[in-house]
């Protein structure tokens, strides 16, 4: 089963409804697919979807447990726009093997294959965790939480933010931390030798360093302080190494 729902958004002021709220360009997904992401005025993550621009409507591919919170927050926005956001029954399909027809490559990285949206699932049995970990690609729920800031998980490496497009919800706060010197903290790969789970704390001679996030073999993705990530750390039974 899918655990992706499709929104759409129509209405003469689709475009210019959505450009000033989310972190990239709108005007991109004009026949095509982009990457985004829904922050609060804080800067803080809400959602990070798809946008797929159709010839009368815009379509929003996201994670099924973050979309009546998505719905709820653009209906919020709207005021008196032209626009109009319905649920729909469109299935979203992924693969990395042969492309269907009317495919969409993932805009995220080039190795995350294809993205399909009609009226049936045509995934193929890609392992998706072994290859975000691999490809440090944060998932919505799991790296992606309402404690993110976006840029701290790479979102700009995933062609998630554009910092030209003008102002969104939250541009500030995004700009600020585009302009610091050095992240201090966010989404890194590590390596596992030993017994641990996702949510574990890391620690770093016994001082909190961060959390394990999703596990695929001896590797996974953590979200780490990054001055105590500097040689051997605890996590369950398992001594962890920051690979990158």
């Amino acid at each position: 089963m899918s655990e992706r729902s499709v929104i759409a958004v129509s209405g003469s002021d689709r475009v210019s409804f959505l450009q000033g709220l989310v972190t990239n360009d709108v005007d991109r997904a004009s026949g095509g697919i982009i990457y985004t992401a829904l922050l609060t005025p804080q800067g803080k993550f809400i959602a990070d979807f798809f946008v797929i621009g159709t010839a009368d409507r815009l379509l929003l591919d996201v994670a099924t447990s973050h979309g009546p919170f998505l719905m709820q927050r653009l209906t919020m926005y709207k005021l008196r726009a032209a626009v109009e956001i319905a649920e729909t029954d469109i299935v979203v399909s992924r693969g990395t093997g042969p492309v269907p027809d009317n495919a969409y490559p993932d805009p995220r990285h080039a190795e995350l294959g294809w993205r399909h949206y009609g009226d049936m699932d045509i995934s193929d049995d890609t392992d998706w965790d072994a290859l975000r970990v691999d490809l440090m690609i944060p998932e919505t729920g799991i790296e992606l939480t309402p404690d993110t800031y976006v840029l701290e998980v790479g979102f700009e490496a995933l062609n998630g933010v554009d910092f030209k497009k003008g102002c969104f919800v939250g541009q500030e706060i995004v700009a600020r931390m585009k302009h610091k010197t050095e992240l201090k903290k966010g989404l890194a790969q590590v390596q596992i030798d030993g017994a641990a789970t996702s949510g574990d704390a890391i620690t770093a001679d016994a001082k909190p360093a961060g959390v394990l996030h999703t596990i695929a073999g001896n590797k996974a993705l953590a979200h780490l302080r990054f001055d105590r990530a500097t040689g051997p750390m605890e996590a369950g039974d398992a001594t962890v190494h920051r690979l990158r």
